[in-house]
């Protein structure tokens, strides 16, 4: 089955309670307001889930799976106030058409095993989305235990998400700004974070960095002119492939292989590239990207 790993639609009850906000992270209208990036105007049609729907159609996808999207902030608010935007996301989420699946959230500032234990029980989620920054260094790592230990129980995978950019005056910054600086330093640091702390304390736990982890694999030597070091590939960590295309996959192949890779393509934000465009990997890599690859991450099915 043709997997598409991350892709965000926000369905109408999140909207709507990022609607009735009046302090960021809020909608208004169809713009975005975030503490950490410039107000962004947001297509309708990026939404509109019917269409969406039949988009998914025409490719061929078996199963798309949407994601809150971490930058938002929604989870590292206090539990009070980020809870009803939680819910909303699921209430809307799991009632989403064919191809959809969900990606689940939860909070990391005040953390309840017991809700994601119940949410993770849903037979359209398929696992559990954290942002990069809570996974910011080991010790972040240790403190999410109760989070990862429900998820390995329950044997379903987390994605590992950027999440908010630094608040500041963003004025003087190009738009793209925060997808290229704070998004891929958030997914060096947790993957390295997750190296250290993550693997030890979960042996069990499958996991998926988006956007190729920011390509931290690629900067093994450095990590070892410094005293680390890569160590035995971990057969359990996956790397998603929204917003690279075959000059980076085709790096990233070089240090970890075929296996590990999974397709994903962030839409509406980014479109995928066609694995056709990838010279010397052909039919068996598209279909190990697509359809091996992700059902490994998602139930753990031999490659």
């Amino acid at each position: 089955m043709r997997t598409d790993c991350h892709q965000h639609l926000w369905p109408p009850s999140l909207l709507a309670a990022l609607r009735a906000r009046r302090t960021p992270p809020r909608l208004d209208g169809w713009t975005l307001h975030l503490p950490g990036e410039p107000p962004c105007a947001l297509d309708p049609a990026a939404h509109d889930v019917a269409a969406r729907a039949a988009a998914e159609a025409a490719d061929g996808t078996g199963r798309a799976l949407v994601s809150l999207s971490s930058p938002l902030g929604l989870e590292h608010l206090p539990g009070e106030e980020a809870q009803p935007l939680l819910d909303a996301w699921h209430e809307g989420a799991v009632e989403l058409p064919e191809p959809f699946r969900v990606w689940a959230a939860a909070g990391v500032t005040d953390l309840d095993p017991g809700a994601l234990a119940k949410t993770l029980r849903h037979e359209r989620v398929v696992g559990l989305q954290l942002p990069a920054t809570a996974l910011a260094d080991p010790r972040a790592v240790e403190r999410l235990a109760p989070l990862l230990a429900e998820c390995e129980l329950a044997d379903k995978p987390v994605l590992v998400h950027p999440g908010p950019a630094p608040a500041g005056d963003h004025a003087a910054l190009p738009p793209w700004w925060p997808a290229l600086v704070p998004y891929v330093q958030q997914l060096h640091a947790a993957w390295l974070a997750w190296h250290v702390a993550g693997r030890a304390r979960h042996p069990r736990l499958r996991t998926a960095f988006v956007a190729l982890a920011g390509l931290a694999p690629l900067h093994h030597e450095r990590l070892a002119a410094r005293g680390g070091a890569l160590g035995p590939l971990d057969p359990l960590v996956h790397y998603e492939s929204s917003s690279y295309g075959p000059r980076a996959i085709d790096a990233l192949v070089r240090v970890v292989g075929v296996d590990p890779l999974v397709l994903g393509t962030d839409r509406p934000y980014a479109q995928p590239f066609e694995a056709a465009d990838l010279p010397g990997f052909g039919a068996a890599f598209a279909h190990a990207l697509t359809t091996t690859n992700p059902a490994h991450l998602l139930d753990g099915s031999p490659r």
